[in-house]
């Protein structure tokens, strides 16, 4: 499902990046790794475009760089948040959030089944639960290693930073309730066009 992306005054990639390294120092690579278990569920960005925004942050002075020598493999290069860094993301937080924009391709496969035939839409249906159920899994393997010894309720109270557990939370309820209104849609078409669907070729 994507969500509307806003630059200028309100969201841009900038801010995600930064708020990512509010968590410390990361290289390229290692931001990668994090948009794509922590992030992705509300900001998706490739490596490519990663590299390209630390490069612009770094240039407006909102992250400082400093290259890492490492002997038994490639130097990196690392970054950090700066205090004006900070201070563009206090701007984004005191800025008004404004409401996202859905566009999902499946959402128009499904309001168009009563005329299309329900097959194809089904097997859409399943793939996206099967999807789904695999992201819900890695969300609940980043909120164990955010919480460590804590059960959810003493990490929120006492955790040192609580704003990835709670965007991670986000994104695992968000598939979960893909993933139950996929499955819940797949079996109401099922049971609908049981006819179509035990022979595909039927009229």
């Amino acid at each position: 499902m994507r969500v509307g992306r806003r630059e200028g005054g309100t969201m841009a990639l900038r801010h995600a990046v930064l708020a990512v390294l509010l968590g410390g120092e990361f290289s390229g690579y290692q931001l990668a790794k994090v948009f794509d278990t922590g992030v992705a569920n509300f900001w998706y960005a490739s490596p490519q475009q990663l590299y390209t925004e630390l490069t612009k942050l770094e240039q407006a002075g909102l992250v400082d760089g400093r290259l890492v020598i490492q002997h038994d493999r490639p130097n990196k290069r690392v970054y950090t948040v700066t205090e004006a860094g900070v201070a563009e993301l206090t701007r984004f937080a005191e800025a008004e959030a404004k409401p996202a924009v859905i566009r999902d391709d499946l959402l128009v496969k499904v309001h168009a089944v009563d005329r299309t035939g329900a097959p194809a839409v089904v097997a859409r249906l399943e793939e996206r639960a099967q999807q789904a159920a695999a992201k819900v899994e890695l969300f609940d393997g980043t909120l164990r290693t955010l919480r460590g010894d804590l059960d959810e309720e003493a990490f929120l109270a006492t955790g040192d930073r609580i704003g990835p557990y709670l965007t991670c939370l986000r994104g695992k309820r968000f598939e979960q309730e893909n993933l139950d209104w996929c499955r819940r849609s797949a079996e109401l078409i099922r049971t609908r066009w049981a006819a179509e669907m035990r022979d595909p070729g039927a009229d």
